[in-house]
């Protein structure tokens, strides 16, 4: 499996829960590429370069930002890939009937996960340059009339730092659990359709 390392606690816990986390082979990209989706397709073909073709491979994201060029890259990469379904981790983890509701609810949604949460000031406050500037919160911010955080845990640090999140832009909060299963899932279906005996994550 070759995942984003924003799934990290998320896809062992999955992999535990199969009894599969001595036999499934994983590596992660770096988290701060979820604020740099035009990467993330170099990166994850540089990853595969030099991979036996015939191996079975599963993708840790889905879309991500990539508009579409993550299932061109899979079209046209001659190897037996699989990604996560969906846009977006915020949709694999909600599920995508959860997902479209909530958007509908409010369009101008900043969501956040568990890793989101407790990485929000070095991600978002310091990697998009509001703490040395602060006006760009109301540029990038504007728009947006709350935080939902979709939790995979039960943690209440992780529930503290999404409130803190949300004062720090100046939003609405709102809590909306999710656990891991309709993550899960996905991951289990792609594990049990791999060919071979390991799956390069």
């Amino acid at each position: 499996m070759l995942a984003c390392g924003a799934l990290v606690r998320e896809l062992r816990a999955v992999l535990e829960q199969e009894d599969l986390a001595d036999s499934v082979e994983v590596a992660y990209l770096p988290a701060p590429l979820h604020n740099h989706p035009d990467r993330i397709v170099a990166e994850i073909e540089a990853r595969l370069d030099g991979v036996d073709p015939d191996r079975q491979v599963f993708l840790g994201y889905a879309d991500c930002g990539t508009g579409g060029m993550l299932d061109v890259f899979i079209e046209r990469c001659g190897r037996p890939v699989t990604r996560l379904p969906g846009d977006h981790c915020y949709e694999f983890f909600a599920g995508s009937a959860r997902f479209a509701a909530l958007h509908q609810e409010e369009f101008g949604t900043f969501y956040l996960t568990d890793f989101l949460a407790k990485h929000f000031v070095a991600l978002i406050w310091q990697g998009l340059g509001i703490e040395g500037h602060p006006e760009l919160r109301d540029m990038y911010f504007a728009n947006y009339r709350r935080v939902v955080l979709l939790s995979q845990s039960d943690d209440p640090a992780v529930v503290e730092a999404g409130v803190n999140a949300a004062e720090m832009l100046g939003l609405e909060f709102s809590h909306e659990p999710t656990g891991l299963q309709t993550f899960a899932e996905p991951v289990r279906v792609a594990l049990r359709a791999a060919t071979t005996g390991t799956v390069l994550c």
